[in-house]
């Protein structure tokens, strides 16, 4: 039983959990959610969420119910996940190498039944590998070429290396060549929109560059997919991608907060917090709580005080366990007092916890698990 659990319904249990708790305001999340499907359908973009900012079955079901075709996924373990849920339409957004990855990447093929999972390739090695193991299947795997749209993690380099692998697919008959992957992840937290426009028009274009290269040799491409949420109002604006991978506009969290700050952009709510305790209010200057660096990801930045606190505060990471609050005497929290804070990194600071607390206004609605969690 979750420690939480008998708060569920019970009047104001947001304000009476045992912390440090990860908290999803559900009215904003669904708005989040229904907001990005309007704007997919009025654009005519399809959309394959990523699972990697939620890992949550129970959010990818709602994503899905919003007109979402699909789910992209991280990890091969979220797939699985997201499988066994029940969702089909899986992209495994990251190469899938190795023995034993690819059996088990061909047998959740396998369970999903037809193009219901499809993996992305970038080394002519992995298209042979994929290509022995899928032989064992009753209907081909579905592959995108993944192309190195922004940091260069993976990915072809150009549009003669595409073609180039685009054929080496052609060849190998347990694999079909259904599209092509270019996410700008390094465009995504370009703060001036501008600057951003300019920039995924410049990859929009290199796209263009592959898809028509592919064209010219009789390869057609059914799915161009990428796009964050960082893009998503920018790239959805003409027909170059046919499908975005948006992701943290479920939550948002402090970093999209200040990049998504234009009148142009769309705007989303904040729906996830961490919640805390105070512990120890005895130095003069701050407060203790109990949300340290095992409550939030430190990868960009420092937690926002949004809840339970009047007046500026700053936080900063005070170990493992403990947070350090500096406040103005005047707004200076009690001992055992509850504060809410916005993660600096949606992704990375979900990772870190076992459940959601789900929330509607002040009460505890349920308690859902971060299920792909660990998977990898």
């Amino acid at each position: 039983m979750y420690a939480n659990a008998p708060l569920i319904g019970a009047p104001g249990g947001r304000a009476r959990l045992d912390t440090p708790a990860l908290v999803v305001d559900l009215p904003a999340l669904k708005r989040n959610i229904s907001r990005m499907a309007a704007l997919a359908q009025a654009r005519g973009i399809a959309l394959r969420p990523h699972v990697k900012s939620h890992k949550s079955a129970r959010i990818a079901r709602l994503q899905i119910d919003a007109g979402a075709h699909g789910v992209s996924c991280a990890t091969l373990g979220e797939a699985q996940v997201m499988v066994d849920a029940g969702i089909r339409g899986v992209l495994v957004t990251s190469p899938v190498v190795g023995e034993h990855k690819v059996h088990r990447l061909v047998e959740l093929a396998r369970k999903a039944g037809p193009r219901a999972v499809m993996a992305v390739v970038d080394h002519p090695d992995n298209v042979a590998e994929l290509a022995s193991a899928a032989a064992s299947l009753a209907f081909p795997l579905g592959v995108l070429i993944d192309y190195h749209a922004g940091y260069g993690r993976t990915g072809v380099t150009d549009e003669h290396a595409a073609l180039a692998l685009a054929k080496r697919i052609g060849e190998a008959a347990p694999l079909a060549l259904r599209g092509l992957q270019a996410y700008g992840g390094n465009l995504q937290h370009i703060g001036e929109r501008a600057q951003r426009e300019a920039a995924a028009a410049a990859l929009r274009a290199r796209i263009v560059k592959i898809v028509e290269t592919l064209q010219a040799a009789g390869i057609e491409l059914e799915i161009v997919t990428g796009v964050g949420t960082g893009t998503h109002d920018i790239d959805s604006s003409d027909e170059v991608f046919t499908e975005m991978q948006v992701g943290s506009y479920v939550f948002m969290d402090a970093e999209y907060a200040q990049v998504l700050s234009a009148a142009s952009d769309t705007r989303f709510e904040t729906s996830l917090f961490v919640q805390s305790t105070v512990v120890s209010v005895n130095a003069p200057d701050w407060v203790t709580v109990d949300a340290g660096i095992k409550s939030f990801a430190t990868d960009s930045g420092i937690p926002l005080a949004a809840r339970g606190i009047d007046g500026p505060s700053q936080y900063a990471f005070f170990g493992d366990e403990h947070g350090k609050l500096v406040v103005d005497a005047p707004h200076r929290p009690t001992l055992g007092a509850h504060i809410e804070f916005v993660a600096p990194h949606c992704d990375p600071t979900v990772n870190l916890h076992q459940v959601y607390h789900i929330v509607d206004g002040d009460t505890l609605v349920g308690i859902w698990p971060v299920d792909a969690r660990g998977h990898f």
